[in-house]
């Protein structure tokens, strides 16, 4: 049942005993002055946030009462040197919601704030300026100075992030926030690299990788976005006798082909399986051999495919299983290679492309030429094209067996052999990680099923360092220099590494502290969809590895916020939305509303405006309805519960009904049902009918109808804030620092208003 208001006319803060109404004006009604006016969240928001912090009850370690159950998640740290763009409101203000419940439940709540270096794109911005203002390159500064100016200008950048993050109302614990660039996320760093390396789960090893040539580093496969553009879909023959024709859109590619791959069903080809052939393309000798591969699709083009294992994921698949060789005819800077021959080498692979098409023209070798829509592979921090080349780099072996000496993991026993990628899949299936959402279960075991080993290396200098050592053929991994003559691997690490960590380096591991032991594995963990891949499988492999625990016990992917047309936010088409001005126009709460209600989790977000103009009006109804009650109940007798009539009764009951259903949303994380109910009844039930029906009875002459009415509807009131405070925190606790019967000094720690 909803818990019924107690007598207090006091009321502790930090220690404190503070009167009721302390430094307010009042009006003659008894209530304060300022609902006498419109509601203004410009007017209350920074100072309600910064009550908030003074109060230290984001911070579980100083919440009231006793505690037993944690309830942990950490942010999806944004990048450092970023602003709150409107996906970030979504989430955080999904996540502050459960958070707040969560709190208000009773438990031992943590929420972990942070940020990420965004590395790749961090040094980009910042060498695009040192180029433009001073006309200097990295290498004309040399690493440690462009470091120094790297980590200066993410710092600087830093606040801005931070403080709009508190902005939309999160209620982060801000003693325990992390950077993925700390000095704690370093150690955490080098420990986990140095154990992995040591257990033979990462190695180094020349294998193809997605080449960024504008950034100058190596990218992950789920740092690629793609991009649909018009292409040239040519169909031609090596040389005249070649028996097969082949299908390709990049032609300059083909001077490094060594194979042409068939499937081996296709009674076209099958004559020619196993068989060689030499001859002159484009001026490079080359040699083709024929070889039968499943993976081949039959309907495509020719059905054949021209094989060029150093300049293609597939083609260097190919490759390994039939022992061809890879010759590199596109260089880091995109141009082609000296093995590339004399007609194209050294020009851009572009360039290349045409001069080849030509000269297959000009031979008469070129049987067909069509359009085609393609998707080209850019890299997202860049927005380069990205080219596969092959690369000596630092990789995770997904696939090695090792044995893992502790685990929590239902299925995967302590001191059993396993592999990375099978601790991945089992704690999804077993369920340790709960993924409701099927369709992410399954994005989620399709990724696995096609895991490549996860190459962690990055040319860049802003990161974490690689901590392995070369002296001659000598090699050590270790944090610092082994000795004179000793030098460290130049590149730094895939960010994502240290992200991967996020969910235990965060609560102090290495050490085994008190909040590694209280707060992990974290229980709620919901990152937008494009980041499964990326992020949480990724603290799924290294919480399993390191601590034989899952980070996290219940994960749910949350969709895109895209405009009311349903078109993803970008520049070109000027739809873009800053939600700090929406909270400057309309107040935190009502952006938090026209985000959170009516739209499930998982499901893209059509973002309207005038939802969040009408949620602006529904908190300013909730304020009237506030003054309302306050002007009404100021001098009545409530402080104790009087003998109800029928009908209050009634009131009690339905209100009870629907905290039930509220609750239950809550559990289930249907955040959207709860909102969208609480709202219906707060304006239609509560302002439209309770409060017109309530005139007569308080202007009665019937005490003791009128006194029944008076505590309903003050109980009605204070209940409906509890339950609308994880949605909209702000209002909720302006009002509820008004109301002059109150179990708790802070609405935020208000125990719940419902329990089963």
């Amino acid at each position: 049942m909803y818990l019924k208001p107690q007598n207090s006319s006091t009321y502790g803060y930090n220690g404190r005993l503070v009167l009721l109404f302390a430094g307010m004006q009042r009006t003659d009604s008894g209530i304060p002055e300022k609902f006498l006016k419109p509601y203004d969240p410009t007017a209350t928001e920074d100072t309600i946030y910064a009550l908030w912090e003074q109060s230290g009850y984001f911070n579980p370690d100083n919440l009231p009462g006793e505690r037993n159950e944690s309830f942990t998640v950490v942010l999806p740290p944004p990048n450092v040197t970023g602003v709150l763009h409107i996906g970030h409101a979504y989430e955080d203000a999904l996540q502050d919601a459960v958070v707040r419940y969560q709190r208000m439940c009773g438990k031992k709540v943590l929420w972990v704030p942070g940020t990420d270096s965004a590395a790749i794109a961090t040094q980009a911005r910042v060498e695009k300026n040192i180029q433009k203002e001073e006309g200097k390159s990295r290498h004309d500064l040399g690493r440690e100075e462009l470091v120094r100016r790297v980590s200066e200008f993410a710092k600087n950048s830093e606040n801005t992030i931070l403080s709009q993050v508190k902005k939309i109302g999160a209620s982060l614990d801000w003693s325990r926030y992390a950077y993925t660039m700390d000095d704690a996320r370093y150690r955490a760093v080098m420990e986990a690299f140095i154990r992995m390396y040591e257990a033979g789960l990462i190695y180094r090893g020349n294998r193809i990788v997605n080449w960024d040539p504008k950034g100058q580093t190596t990218i992950s496969d789920d740092e690629i976005v793609h991009e649909e553009r018009e292409a040239v879909l040519y169909t031609f023959k090596y040389w005249k006798d070649f028996p097969i024709a082949i299908s390709t859109t990049r032609p300059e590619t083909k001077v490094g082909d060594t194979a042409v791959a068939v499937h081996p069903e296709d009674e076209r080809y099958r004559e020619y399986i196993g068989k060689e052939f030499t001859g002159e393309f484009a001026g490079v000798p080359l040699t083709i051999r024929i070889v039968a591969d499943e993976h081949v699709e039959k309907e495509f083009g020719t059905g054949a495919l021209g094989v060029t294992p150093a300049h293609s994921m597939t083609d260097w698949d190919i490759a390994e299983r039939h022992d061809l060789p890879r010759i590199q005819v596109i260089n880091e800077y995109a141009k082609m290679t000296d093995a590339a021959g004399p007609l194209v080498a050294g020009s851009k692979a572009v360039e290349a492309r045409e001069t080849i098409a030509a000269w297959i023209r000009d031979n008469g070798l070129m049987e067909k030429e069509e359009k085609v829509a393609q998707n080209v592979a850019t890299a997202e921090r860049t927005g380069a094209i990205i080219e596969p080349l092959p690369k000596l780099q630092w990789w995770v072996d997904v696939n090695k067996p090792f044995t893992i000496p502790y685990s929590e993991i239902p299925g995967i026993a302590s001191g059993s052999e396993t592999t990375l990628k099978a601790l991945m899949r089992t704690a999804v299936e077993s369920g340790a990680v709960a993924m409701p959402q099927e369709r992410f279960r399954k994005t989620y075991f399709h990724w696995i099923d096609n895991l490549r080993d996860w190459c962690i290396s990055r040319q860049i200098w802003f990161g974490h360092r690689i901590p392995i050592w070369y002296n001659g053929d000598e090699i050590c991994a270790q944090i610092d220099s082994p000795g004179d003559g000793w030098v460290q691997d130049e590149d730094v690490l895939d960010t994502w590494f240290s992200s991967a960590l996020w969910t235990f380096s965060t609560l102090g591991w290495p050490e085994k502290t008190s909040d590694l032991e209280t707060f992990h594995p974290t229980s709620f963990m919901s990152p937008a969809y494009e980041i499964l891949p990326l992020w949480v499988s990724r603290m799924i492999l290294m919480s399993s590895f390191h601590l034989g625990q899952v980070p996290f016990k219940t994960v749910m992917i949350h969709g895109l916020v895209r405009d009311k047309q349903g078109r993803k936010f970008s520049k070109s088409l000027g739809n873009g939305i800053d939600p700090i001005d929406l909270v400057a126009q309309y107040g935190a709460d009502a952006v938090r509303m026209g985000l959170l209600v009516g739209t499930a989790i998982g499901n893209d977000v059509n973002f309207d405006e005038q939802k969040v103009k009408g949620y602006k009006h529904f908190a300013n109804k909730l304020w009237n309805v506030s003054r309302f009650v306050l002007e009404n109940t100021v001098d009545a007798p409530i402080a104790e519960a009087p003998t109800l009539t029928n009908e209050d009764a009634e009131l009690s009951v339905q209100l009870d009904t629907l905290l039930a259903d509220v609750t239950s949303d809550f559990e289930k994380y249907q955040l959207y049902l709860a909102s969208e109910k609480l709202y219906h009844y707060v304006w239609h039930t509560l302002a439209d009918k309770i409060l017109e029906d309530s005139k007569p009875l308080l202007a009665g002459d019937d005490t003791a109808a009128r006194v029944s009415r008076q505590y309903t509807l003050y109980t009605l009131l204070s209940t409906s804030l509890k339950a609308l405070h994880p949605f909209m925190p702000f209002v909720t606790e302006e009002i509820w620092q008004s109301l002059p019967h109150k179990e708790t000094d802070m609405l935020m720690v208000t125990q719940w208003p419902y329990t089963a």
